[in-house]
């Protein structure tokens, strides 16, 4: 009997994800989360409320108390319900898929590599990469924004006359669907503009290029337009 609390512990623990890693062998399920190695962020399966039947994969702050405050959405306008048993797993192929009960796959990440022996991290600065075992990263969701820049990575305004990231809302503090706002570069200006849009409607105009340099980067040719964003941390 004087082992039995011990067993408890050392089963309780081993039951729950909280490495930053996921393998082949390890996916991802419902009440599972990746943590950052220095415990900044976690990823994991959210609603937005207690109420609401419609689950998410996000990445949140980890330490910060109060509301989980979400800052990337994999699936935001493919919500799948809570009672679908969620599962997000590398492949066989080493593609990063989300499926569901059901047989549903509302996202995935193609790996560009084909290399046996994938892994998706969650790095410390927030950013889910997915990467081969000598460590080349095929995919980050630092390039796929949802509403949230976070310090350090690059925002990619355009590229060869293209819109390149976008900043998309919420539709409400409880949808993260893609709501009406968002910010991006206008495609149709011959001088780079950052604006604010309302749908498709021009809502602010926040910075304009004059030809060397805007607030944050500088550009490096007339064809691959690349800001590097500026964000600093909050001590």
């Amino acid at each position: 009997m004087r082992y039995l609390p011990i067993f408890i512990l050392l089963f309780l623990s081993s039951s729950c994800k909280s490495d930053d890693q996921l393998t082949h062998a390890k996916p991802l399920t419902l009440h599972d989360t990746l943590i950052s190695n220095g415990g900044s962020f976690a990823l994991g399966f959210f609603s937005p409320t207690s109420s609401n039947t419609s689950l998410y994969l996000g990445i949140w702050y980890n330490n910060i108390p109060g509301p989980r405050t979400v800052v990337w959405v994999a699936h935001r306008d493919n919500p799948i319900t809570n009672t679908s048993s969620p599962m997000l797993a590398i492949t066989n192929s080493s593609d990063l898929v989300l499926s569901d009960s059901q047989g549903g796959t509302p996202w995935a990440v193609k790996n560009t590599i084909t290399s046996a022996g994938a892994t998706a991290v969650l790095l410390e600065e927030g950013n889910l990469v997915l990467q081969s075992p000598n460590g080349t990263i095929t995919w980050q969701s630092f390039d796929h924004p949802t509403d949230t820049v976070l310090p350090n990575p690059r925002f990619l305004l355009s590229y060869k006359a293209h819109v390149g990231m976008r900043l998309v809302a919420w539709k409400g503090p409880d949808d993260p669907s893609s709501g009406d706002f968002s910010c991006s570069v206008d495609p149709s200006s011959p001088d780079l503009q950052f604006f604010t849009w309302n749908k498709t409607e021009p809502y602010c105009r926040l910075s304009v290029w004059n030809g060397k340099s805007v607030a944050g980067g500088t550009y490096l040719t007339n064809t691959s337009s690349i800001l590097q964003v500026e964000v600093s941390k909050l001590e």
